[in-house]
């Protein structure tokens, strides 16, 4: 009977070891069946990709069209320049970190790099996301949410739905973009309420001096002083406001041989003998029959440039988020600047000491003359968007031609930049001291902010 056990024993064993491979082998056969079921045709692949492909491009080129309605409504609110800074820094900065999130090997998080940044989350599924329009969704969302008239930006959200709909993008992956895109817009909005904007209400307005060097209002608007205590907001970048501090200005002096009176000669005798190059460059740059600020009008450059080179939407957004946000940062520095010397502008000058009824091409904005803002933004945008976008890359500026304007041709962003800054002396409303030194500490803001961005190209 033992005898007969032990035989058995190992029969058993071979059967049930057979079952089981059997039972496996029926298993994958069915797991097999299963995903040729389910596998869609490749035909199907190959047209779901392109169709992919095909929104992202949708999307590359409606970054300029979503950075100009943001424009517009400033615009319309007559948005100071530095403010106008702040409302694209944190717009661009929403639809970042909002590609950020659902792809983030191409988009590292700017969390932990940004001065007082937190982390910013959303729980929306990755695969009910279509990550271009989400991110183009959060920029519209966050400028509804700073800016006044932010309201006006439904119907352009409204117009960027209709066309992501009628190119095929489906309800699920609007819907849940959309709410994506919500949830990380409303955490850069209570970020941007950390960086004490809503402080400057509280704080003393500027009043003119009494010291013959200090800036006095200017005809014909004789305005008090814009955004006197800007230089209290948190920047992004920079360790301080002070932490690039121009060159010292040439002391004022009345002498008629003093260093001082020569840069206000200069500007009187420049604006006299204008040419029409000349003019031209002054009107085109200095957005007085406009009211395109410096930061707005970079803020075109980069997307007309992008268009111009056929750039990617990854591309397109690193770059005008980089741009944002150095931006900001400039001013910051700018109007440091600008109110620790207060110094007064050239017609003020002028009028005083070599001819009182002498005015420049230019309306005189109402703010201190040392340094010009123009040269600081140009220099910073140029040294952003030759590092993204290339070296002497030729583009064409039209922005603005809606004002009558032409447009103009530059070999590089660097040489716009400084086409830029020398406008405000042919304006009359900057001396050549300010335009160096502006240009100088531009370009340092520029380095810096490009060191500092988690994202290279």
């Amino acid at each position: 009977m033992k005898r007969n056990a032990l035989i058995v024993i190992p029969f058993l064993f071979l059967f049930l070891a057979a079952s089981a491979l059997a039972q496996q082998s029926n298993k994958s056969k069915s797991k097999d069946r299963y995903r040729e079921k389910e596998l869609p045709p490749k035909s199907e692949i190959v047209r779901d990709v392109e169709q992919t492909a095909g929104w992202t491009q949708l999307a590359a080129g409606q970054l300029r069209q979503v950075t100009f309605a943001l424009s517009e409504v400033m615009l319309h609110d007559m948005a100071s320049p530095p403010a106008a800074s702040r409302f694209y820094a944190y717009s661009l900065l929403a639809g970042y970190q909002t590609a950020s999130r659902y792809q983030q090997a191409g988009f590292p998080t700017m969390q932990g790099t940004l001065n007082g940044m937190p982390v910013i989350h959303s729980f929306t599924a990755a695969d009910s996301v279509f990550f271009p329009f989400a991110a183009l969704w959060a920029i519209l969302e966050t400028g509804k949410g700073l800016l006044p008239s932010g309201y006006l930006l439904a119907a352009e959200q409204a117009e960027l739905e209709r066309l992501f709909r009628d190119n095929g993008l489906s309800e699920k992956l609007i819907t849940g973009s959309q709410a994506a895109a919500k949830a990380i817009s409303g955490a850069v909005m209570n970020y941007a309420v950390t960086d004490g904007y809503a402080q400057l209400t509280a704080t003393p307005r500027s009043r003119p001096s009494d010291d013959p060097s200090a800036w006095q209002p200017t005809s014909p608007d004789r305005m008090t002083a814009i955004d006197p205590n800007w230089n209290t907001l948190r920047p992004f970048f920079l360790e301080s406001a002070q932490q690039f501090r121009p060159a010292p200005p040439v002391p004022f002096s009345t002498d008629a041989n003093s260093p001082f009176m020569a840069l206000a000669r200069e500007v009187y005798d420049t604006g006299r003998s204008l040419t029409p190059e000349q003019r031209d460059i002054a009107m085109f740059w200095e957005g007085n029959l406009n009211k395109i600020t410096p930061g707005t009008h970079w803020m075109n450059i980069c997307g007309l440039a992008c268009e111009q080179q056929k750039r990617s939407f990854r591309e397109g957004l690193i770059a005008h988020t980089a741009l944002a946000l150095t931006l900001n940062d400039v001013f910051i520095s700018c109007w440091d600047e600008k109110y620790r010397g207060n110094r007064l502008r050239p017609v003020t000058a002028i009028n005083r000491t070599l001819d009182a009824n002498w005015k420049p091409l230019l309306e005189t904005p109402a703010y201190p003359e040392y340094v010009s803002d123009n040269s600081m933004v140009s220099a910073a945008a140029a040294e952003v968007l030759t590092h993204f976008l290339g070296d002497n890359r030729a583009f064409t500026d039209d922005t603005p031609i809606r004002y009558g304007l032409k447009p103009r041709t530059f070999r590089s962003f660097r040489q716009a930049a400084g086409e830029a800054s020398i406008s405000g002396l042919y304006g009359g409303v900057h001396f050549r001291d300010a335009v160096d030194q502006g240009l100088a500490t531009g370009r340092q803001i520029g380095v810096w902010t490009l060191r500092r961005l988690p994202v290279k190209q």
